[in-house]
């Protein structure tokens, strides 16, 4: 399939469904080769035949990536079959429980998060370091204040760390590595939190329910990820965090014809403040959020 990613090799990981699914259905349409992973053959294989039908190709591969030896095997195959060959990395998981539902917080919430994340940083860039060539992003979101619960949190702050350093460690090799954040998206599990009637669910996914209608698809970030992944200028981006409402500059659209929505214009953050949501309606939409508020409002001095 030609595309502006036509011959590049892709690993997506978590794309049984959810976002990564959508940041895989875009890269093949793009006219990448995209490896994806997941714990179920079924669901990959369903992304797989879903990638096929719009003319692209995806590999699906069984992986759990808490286990380093299934990781390591996932990128042997992709070094096997694409003769060191890697272009882009893009890491995905989520999982969410009460902190002291999960005592074993470290080793069982976050091992296929934050860990997993680690891991195919790891062998990702043994393949790109070579070639002086890469893209890895890591979807994360959520880490600047308390978001679902404590594992979810401080494993999305710890992505965003991550990326950052890996992108220090990478810049001389060329391998660019960013933090990408999505704004409220359509997956299949809000949906169907959201067709619920529920008077007792979490007050966050509450907030959600009147703006859920225009939040992102699942494809907006494979979008995001193309527009990076063809950007010459993508090294002065590397190490940070890249909301996906900042990426409309490479003139993009959703996948059903929307403007992306812009979640950090200031009429958009007023109508998340119940005191202050009357203002919304007043303020011109090209008023934006400064980052250096988002970051005094999340510092811990």
């Amino acid at each position: 399939m030609a595309g502006p990613m036509k011959g590049q090799v892709c690993v997506v990981t978590g794309a049984s469904r959810g976002i990564a699914r959508g940041i895989a259905l875009q890269l093949s349409q793009a006219g990448a080769t995209v490896y994806i992973t997941g714990r179920h053959l079924d669901t990959l294989q369903a992304t797989a035949q879903e990638a096929q039908s719009c003319g692209g190709r995806c590999v699906p591969v069984v992986c759990d990536s808490s286990q380093e030896s299934e990781v390591q095997s996932l990128f042997e195959q992709v070094d096997r079959e694409q003769h060191w060959h890697l272009d882009m990395l893009a890491i995905l998981n989520n999982k969410k429980n009460a902190f002291w539902e999960s005592p074993a917080f470290p080793d069982d919430i976050n091992n296929v998060g934050l860990r997993g994340h680690y891991l195919c940083s790891v062998y990702g860039a043994r393949l790109m370091v070579p070639s002086g060539w890469g893209l890895i992003v890591v979807i994360s979101f959520g880490g600047l204040q308390y978001a679902f619960s404590v594992p979810y949190g401080v494993g999305k702050a710890a992505c965003d760390r991550l990326a950052a350093d890996c992108a220090r460690e990478l810049h001389r090799h060329g391998v660019r590595y960013v933090s990408l954040w999505p704004g409220l998206v359509q997956t299949e599990l809000l949906k169907e939190h959201m067709a619920k009637e529920n008077t007792t669910e979490d007050p966050l996914l509450k907030q959600f329910r009147p703006i859920f209608s225009s939040a992102e698809t699942t494809e907006l970030s494979g979008k995001c990820i193309v527009a990076l992944a063809t950007d010459p200028d993508i090294l002065s981006l590397s190490g940070k965090v890249l909301p996906s409402c900042d990426l409309a500059r490479y003139d993009l659209r959703d996948v059903d014809g929307r403007p992306v929505q812009d979640y950090l214009s200031m009429s958009s953050v007023l109508t998340h403040v119940s005191s202050l949501g009357w203002l919304a309606s007043y303020l011109p939409g090209f008023l934006r959020m400064p980052k250096w508020i988002m970051t005094l409002y999340a510092s811990k001095f």
